[in-house]
């Protein structure tokens, strides 16, 4: 008989599926059911299941708000009298002013600080993860903070903002990445606009220690609101150093079992909606194959390859549209109404009323998506809304000059206006978009482009900006709304025909939709099946079925069985 090796050399290998395959056969229908379960989701169910999610995920969040509070504090001191008498230069009427040129060069020491930092983020935290990335920030927060409380000039404070830029630009992709990670499609669209509460929350916290600290004249007018940025970073990094490292990078990783862990430190004990870990897992596995399949690689030229390219503009254009659409212009709120006419005090009244609003409309802006609208609808009918408040601001520049103080109060309550529809829809929605439009596997990479196109954009808005309301330079005044409303409609035009809807979709999903190249207008009616589509590569697939069959070995051994 001849010898079974040279059987199999005659006829070939036996048609036999592989174990590799039944792995693969296995993680897909897995995966199936729990994109199943995710699409099925109610958002009262998904509160009940990922509680501890939503905790962690707010707590990281909440980073946001110390770069929201520093920001403040810089664009509001320009407003100041003890900040201009101390860093500013005296005026032909007697008055101190910051210089235009030293105004946009300290906001720009920010912009420039957090464009290195998101570069540095979108290597650093996919290689040591989320926490440590964070933790580390923290700690460097709170050493740069010295810089901001002993400066004794506008030099000083150059070196501070562009040194504390450096972990503000981690925060700001990296806590809307995480969001995103942690979380089921139903909790997806709030936790990540959440970010933008956080924003808020530090923008009303500064305005107002400024506000309290306007009858003193003395130093520590301006050097207590520094101080306080203390009072974030420790009790944060206590928090962060229990958090749970994101799943899904653990699963990137190749490190499943530990991912399964996180996964269940991420929810709680309630069945009610059937929730199996091991399913969940499963469908990150294979999430993550699939886009390894569209995406050769995973560096930055990577997201300017293919279909990445086409998401790669679309998240970059989704958040420069935020300063092109008039953001820029009302950070500058305070100084801008005291332009127009408004004392000091008052201007500080309608900043804070300003940014509660940044915080109340976000709430608003979950209403609104609970309501069942899209986040493409929110962002273009926002978009209309902004610019046609923009040209009103305008307009009300040709009031005569013996009504200017009634038309600043009408210009305060427009700018108010413009805040609220600002924060219902564009200021929010836009953390979601960036969010759920980059892939998983590029997503901290496409984020950070899109962030580093805001703050490129927001450089440049800032060196106009003070020129165009500064009395020594163009003293645009009102007028300067009619320059942002014509970069706005621009912005309509290019919302309407690219960004697409990202609503109740899976990554998986969304990653088929890009591949197929569908119409953005048409991504909301368009049927995908992700499971139709066969992954070749199955090492992810194989490490999964290693995890799950380690995982129910120790079950059995704590159990007794064996």
């Amino acid at each position: 008989m001849a010898d079974e090796k040279e059987i199999q050399a005659a006829t070939g290998p036996v048609d036999e599926p592989p174990d590799h395959h039944k792995a693969m056969d296995k993680v897909i229908n897995n995966a199936r059911l729990a994109t199943e379960k995710e699409h099925k989701m109610s958002l009262w169910q998904g509160l009940k299941l990922y509680p501890k999610a939503v905790f962690w995920s707010i707590l990281i969040s909440t980073c946001i708000a110390m770069e929201g509070y520093d920001l403040c504090l810089l664009s509001n001191f320009y407003g100041f009298p003890q900040f201009n008498r101390k860093y500013g230069e005296q005026l032909p009427d007697g008055t101190y002013q910051v210089p235009a040129h030293w105004q946009a060069g300290l906001s720009n020491g920010a912009n420039v600080g957090e464009i290195i930092g998101l570069f540095i983020n979108g290597y650093v935290s996919e290689r040591f993860g989320y926490r440590y990335t964070v933790m580390t920030c923290l700690t460097l927060i709170i050493a740069f903070t010295a810089i901001f409380f002993t400066a004794q000039n506008v030099v000083h404070l150059q070196v501070a903002e562009i040194l504390c830029g450096i972990p503000w630009g981690v925060f700001q992709t990296l806590t809307i990445t995480y969001a995103s990670e942690v979380c089921p499609v139903a909790l997806r669209g709030y936790l990540t606009t959440y970010v933008n509460f956080c924003w808020g929350l530090g923008q009303t916290i500064g305005v107002g220690v400024i506000k309290s600290m306007l009858p003193r004249d003395d130093e520590w007018a301006y050097r207590i609101p520094y101080a306080l940025q203390w009072m974030w970073p420790v009790p944060l990094l206590i928090g962060i150093f229990l958090a749970p490292e994101s799943p899904w990078w653990l699963v990137r990783k190749g490190r499943m079992e530990e991912a399964k862990k996180a996964l269940l430190r991420l929810t709680s004990l309630d069945r009610e909606t059937d929730f199996d870990a091991d399913e969940t897992i499963a469908m990150m596995v294979h999430t993550t194959a699939l886009e390894e399949k569209i995406t050769a690689g995973a560096s930055y030229l990577d997201c300017f390859r293919g279909t990445d390219l086409r998401r790669t503009e679309i998240v970059c254009m989704a958040w420069a549209i935020q300063n092109l659409s008039g953001n820029a212009f009302s950070g500058y709120s305070t100084y801008f109404l005291q332009q127009a006419g408004l004392d000091p005090a008052r201007s500080y009244d309608f900043a804070i009323a300003q940014y509660g609003i940044n915080m109340g409309g976000v709430f608003g802006a979950w209403f609104l998506m609970t309501c069942g609208l899209g986040r493409r609808t929110l962002y273009l009918g926002g978009l209309c809304g902004l610019c046609a408040m923009l040209f009103i601001m305008g307009f009300l520049g040709l009031v005569p000059e013996e009504h200017r103080q009634q038309a600043a109060l009408a210009t305060g309550a427009i700018m108010l206006v413009w805040a609220l529809f600002y924060q219902l829809t564009v200021g929010t929605v836009c953390f979601s978009l960036v969010a759920e439009l980059s892939t998983r596997r590029l997503q901290i990479k496409t984020v950070v482009l899109g962030r580093n196109l805001y703050n490129v954009v927001g450089i440049i808005c800032s060196v106009l900006s003070p020129y165009m309301l500064n009395p020594g330079a163009w003293n645009w005044s009102n007028y300067t709304g009619f320059f942002w409303a014509g970069i706005c409609f621009c912005c309509i035009i290019y919302t309407y025909f690219r960004l697409p809807e990202p609503k109740g979709r899976s990554f998986a999903e969304l990653d088929l939709l890009f591949e197929k190249g569908v119409s953005a207008r048409k991504f909301a009616s368009t049927d995908v099946n992700v499971f139709a589509e066969r992954v070749e590569d199955t090492t992810a697939f194989q490490r999964y079925e290693e995890a799950v069959e380690y995982g129910e070995q120790r079950r059995e051994r704590f159990s007794g069985k064996v």
